[in-house]
């Protein structure tokens, strides 16, 4: 896992920028902090920080061949799965390799086949290939889009970036947000090659981008296809397990530490339980994390999205597992630390506003840094396998709007109650989402003889897996890189994908409950407790003391008048809100607040240039 960067400018020699060069690859420290290389040649300027994962001593970057047609260089972030398969392929063709590292094979599978190595990787990956025999840069991205990517075509070629923070490095770039910028950032909706910052785009999931001196072209090489699903129940059940055994065993491939994301539910609790049947296999223990609050098991307040607290059922799969178990318990004082809030703002480069849970994430990260560098996450199961409130909720499954959206503000609060009222006017929220909804459902593909309600349920887990998990996979990534640890992601395996997208919500939910297929694919592995349990979602503080540490800090913001944030946040909302008696322990009636801080805290830090236009 690593940071990548880089320039290519077709009128201008490089070569004479190093300065800028390294002020671009340095902010990827983060993602690398084992080493660092740059390479530059001509028109094109690569750069490349290192987390070393596979191949400690041979696999450092930028990577170079020369042909006799000119150089092939690249810089690359993730992990190809099938590298050994796709190792031995190769080396039958005639390629010889002088490293273990996977880099190197993607490198040479690039020679091989060009950009159509896309279609043979398995993996999450970002990468970025100058092709000096036909004087063009390839970049190419994962199809889930686990691995972030981000590019801003100038008038003679490109600069990009594993963040935007890399790109903002260059003085090309001009730190602006325009109001379709903001709109992004006030709705949960990841919009496909959104960027938030003015010019700035994605590489999109699943697509090659190529830049020549005849400017940029892009090629979709995976997308999610609808297509007839014909396995009976007890076959798709076996097909899942079968996937998930090959997945895991893949993804626990390391040179370093490994442990897993155990958060008591069915999908973490699974993951977990298949790893630890895997090494106990090799006479190895699993080592799982998981994240708990002072006091939050024992003074647990259940509500309608969390009815139990996660610390028992960790505990459950942990000794049934035998796993090397540890809780990574926070407090109150450290959730709502201003130190903590700033470095989730440079890790996401953007005010997300997810207050407790973005800080306890990157807690959790750093403090699982200390002991291992690879991590496993359940992420993404829910959008896979239908795991949410919404997709059982029949408001949400009517509703002409993205579903997680229907009762949003009811679990989480509306970013409306502290902002401006003339910037909620001039945002028009409802009908940015209502136009990037109707475009999301216009790509969805319909069979033949679908039923209407089998219809809106494929609609709902096409949108959850386009629209909704790029936002939860780009948040795991920032907040893992930025303290240098690796988080994989197995239910996101396109194959998994691509086989449960297409099952029937009936055999999704084949006993009326959610996730069926997962926990009867799972069923052996997992503590009786864990197979019987609601889905909850990721843990949110329920102490008050984080609520009161927000509302002094929101007084300190009021006391600075000329704040910039005052022409975004309305000052009279915000002091209601930081003078409330009232409980604002939960996440509805603190998300104001925390709103608040982040807008505040991002416009210090980044300086953007804000317009409406």
């Amino acid at each position: 896992m690593c940071g990548i960067t880089g320039w290519v400018s077709f009128d201008r020699d490089l070569t004479t920028e190093a300065t800028t060069l390294h002020a671009m690859t340095e902010t990827m420290a983060c993602r690398g902090p084992d080493d660092r290389g740059t390479w530059v040649q001509g028109p094109a300027a690569l750069g490349h920080r290192r987390l070393a994962i596979i191949d400690l001593p041979g696999g450092r970057q930028p990577m170079a061949l020369d042909t006799a047609e000119g150089p092939v260089a690249m810089v690359y972030s993730g992990e190809a799965y099938n590298y050994t398969e796709l190792r031995r392929e190769l080396q039958a063709r005639g390629h010889r390799f002088t490293t273990d590292s996977d880099t190197e094979v993607v490198l040479h599978g690039y020679l091989e086949w060009g950009d159509a190595v896309a279609e043979r990787l398995n993996g999450m990956y970002a990468f970025a290939v100058w092709d000096g025999r036909h004087g063009k840069l390839v970049m190419i991205r994962d199809r889930m889009g686990i691995k972030p990517f981000y590019c801003y075509p100038t008038p003679d070629g490109v600069l990009f970036g594993s963040e935007p923070k890399a790109i903002l490095a260059n003085p090309l770039v001009r730190p602006r947000v325009a109001l379709n910028g903001l709109r992004e950032l006030f709705v949960l909706v990841k919009t496909p090659g959104h960027a938030i910052w003015d010019g700035m785009r994605e590489v999109e999931p699943g697509t090659v981008v190529t830049v020549d001196r005849s400017g940029l072209s892009t090629r979709v090489y995976w997308r999610l296809e609808t297509r007839p699903h014909t396995d009976d129940r007890d076959t798709t059940i076996a097909t899942v397990r079968s996937l998930l055994d090959d997945i895991v065993r893949r993804q626990l491939v390391a040179d370093v530490p490994r442990c897993t994301l155990l958060s008591g539910g069915l999908d973490s609790s699974a993951m977990t339980a298949i790893a630890a049947r895997q090494l106990g296999e090799q006479g190895e223990k699993v080592r799982s994390f998981a994240v708990d609050f002072v006091g939050q098991t024992d003074n647990f307040v259940a509500d309608e999205l969390r009815g139990t607290p996660d610390t028992p059922f960790v505990h459950d799969v942990a000794e049934l597992a035998g796993t090397d178990h540890q809780d990574i318990v926070l407090d109150a004082q450290s959730l709502a630390d201003p130190a903590v809030r700033e470095q989730v703002l440079r890790a996401r480069d953007l005010p997300a506003g997810f207050g407790d849970m973005d800080a306890s994430l990157l807690l959790l990260f750093r403090a699982i840094r200390e002991k291992s560098t690879v991590a496993l996450s359940g992420e993404s199961a829910d959008e896979v396998f239908g795991g949410y409130l919404q997709f059982f909720d029949e408001e949400a499954r009517h509703a002409d709007t993205f579903p997680w959206l229907a009762s949003f503000g009811r679990h989480f609060g509306e970013d409306a109650d502290v902002l401006r009222a003339d910037l909620v006017k001039a945002l028009d929220l409802d009908g940015y989402v209502a136009d990037g909804y109707h475009t999301a459902v216009a790509a969805i593909d319909r069979l033949d003889g679908e039923s209407d309600f089998e219809y809106r349920m494929r609609r709902m887990s096409h949108l959850h897996l386009t629209r909704f998990v790029r936002a939860l996979l780009d948040r795991k990534d920032r907040m893992s890189m930025a303290v240098g640890l690796e988080v994989r992601v197995p239910f996101c395996d396109h194959r998994l994908v691509e086989y449960v997208y297409n099952a029937p919500w009936a055999l999704k939910s084949f006993d009326g409950r959610e996730k069926s297929l997962l926990r009867e694919a799972a069923a052996d592995v997992l503590p009786r407790s864990v197979y019987e349990r609601v889905k909850s979602p990721y843990p949110s503080t329920q102490d008050p003391r984080y609520a009161r540490a927000l509302q002094e800090q929101a007084k300190e913001l009021l006391s600075r008048p000329s704040h910039r944030v005052f022409d975004i946040v309305d000052r009279d909302r915000l002091r209601q809100a930081a003078e409330r008696e009232a409980p604002v322990s939960t996440q509805a009636a603190r998300r104001g607040l925390e709103r608040a801080l982040d807008l505040a805290r991002w416009l210090e830090v980044y300086t953007p240039e804000v317009t409406l236009s």
